[in-house]
């Protein structure tokens, strides 16, 4: 399907999904896809289904957008094919028409397929293995999403002796992998790509910079790829955090305090040089020296990350591509 020079390509189906049929294509009116750097991504797609006759839509339709079918959505800009959202239908509404002749409506939404990971709450041991193995074996239980693991060790991170502990999960494994990322001051995410039914699953510390993304450009006349856009700075989202853990060696309380970001800097003067700053106290959960460390240096670098906010529209045709959350992304013309 094109639109505007865009080509969409809709791929649908149980696990292994195939190109959508004609019938669906047809009946598509508007696709949405949420693609957040704070949780889940999902997507929105929309169609009519035609109410007279035997020849309604609807039951094929609905045949395939029933709930947990996979969808993935491709878009090609400039011959070059990207991965726009790979998920799972999650919900299915049909409004149905009222009046003669309006053709009623179905709307399917769905989240990227990390949902799949939290659908089982359990209890389950992992004997002498430590937090990266057990991250592996995790992810590896959903291959078949074509699940790619870029995993990074975090330092200390030694398998347990099974007399001294082991590692229980209570929970899905979602929140299992979350609860271990947070222990370290990691992030855990799946994003869609780099190929059509391929995922690829971070965990680890939050990505710093990496190869920029075409920029923004404002004002630039015909060089301009945005129909608006505005800034907010928040000046009391900036904190630094501190904690207090006991030295079992001296037996005695230490002080723990967050550095200045690991993240590179993008602005001229750091949001910690304000004349006030907040202060945070990481709460008491009976974490090690390196856990503490990582644990006050995440409050802080993720406070750092929701000082500014930048909301506008981007005309994606004239910017030629995806604009893609948690990458760099240059902006000219602004002031």
């Amino acid at each position: 399907m094109v639109f505007l020079g865009v080509q969409l390509t809709i791929l649908i189906g149980p696990t292994v999904p195939k190109p959508a049929s004609r019938l669906l294509l047809e009946s598509l009116t508007s696709v949405e896809v949420t693609n957040s750097d704070t949780g889940r991504s999902g997507f929105q797609m929309s169609f009519t289904v035609s109410p007279s006759g035997k020849s309604d839509l609807d039951y094929p339709l609905l045949k395939q957008l029933k709930q947990f079918n996979r969808v993935v959505l491709v878009v090609t800009f400039n011959g070059k094919p990207q991965v726009l959202s790979d998920g799972i239908i999650t919900n299915q509404q049909l409004q149905p028409s009222t009046q003669p002749g309006v053709p009623s409506t179905i709307t399917v939404t769905g989240e990227d397929v990390s949902v799949m990971m939290d659908m089982e709450e359990k209890i389950e041991k992992h004997p002498s293995q430590n937090q990266t193995a057990i991250t592996m074996k995790i992810i590896g239980k959903y291959a078949k999403y074509g699940i790619i693991p870029k995993v990074k060790p975090p330092s200390g991170d030694k398998p347990p002796l099974p007399t001294e502990y082991i590692p229980i999960q209570y929970g899905t494994d979602l929140q299992y992998i979350l609860e271990m990322a947070e222990r370290h001051g990691y992030v855990f995410y799946i994003s869609p790509g780099p190929m059509p039914l391929t995922n690829t699953a971070y965990w680890g510390p939050p990505p710093k910079l990496g190869v920029p993304q075409s920029a923004i450009s404002v004002n630039m006349g015909w060089h301009s790829n945005v129909d608006s856009i505005n800034f907010q700075y928040d000046g009391l989202a900036a904190s630094q955090a501190s904690g207090e853990l006991l030295d079992c060696k001296k037996n005695k309380p230490k002080q723990v305090k967050s550095a200045k970001s690991k993240s590179p800097s993008l602005a001229s003067s750091s949001a910690l040089k304000q004349p006030v700053v907040r202060k945070r106290l990481l709460p008491p959960q009976g974490l090690n020296q390196s856990q503490a460390k990582a644990g006050v240096q995440s409050m802080t670098d993720t406070s750092l990350g929701k000082v500014l906010t930048v909301e506008g529209v981007l005309d994606a045709q004239k910017y030629g591509s995806l604009l893609r959350a948690r990458g760099l992304v240059g902006l000219r013309g602004a002031g």
